[in-house]
């Protein structure tokens, strides 16, 4: 795991984390409304890491295969061929 994307792991646990302080802290209150989404945004981020934000990089441009974008990065990446192994 790269240190970018324990950041980004680390963002969402702490957006999580202070969303459900919040919620807990203003127990009762409109507020909670408010810190129930931030709290749901962090979930994503805590468990796909930086793949959260290369997939929001990958809509922004226009991709209409977002999936396929992302596979195609992660194989540039890891240096193999299509077939997953190398070829």
């Amino acid at each position: 795991m790269t240190r970018r994307d324990l950041q980004w792991k680390g963002g969402g646990f702490a957006l999580t984390a202070i969303s459900c302080a919040l919620c807990v802290a203003v127990d009762g209150s409109p507020f909670t409304i408010v810190f129930f989404p931030l709290a749901l945004l962090g979930l994503p981020l805590m468990l796909h890491g930086k793949r959260v934000g290369q997939m929001f990089r990958a809509e922004r441009r226009g991709h209409g295969h977002t999936v396929d974008v992302v596979h195609a990065a992660r194989v540039r990446r890891r240096g193999q061929g299509t077939d997953g192994f190398g070829h």
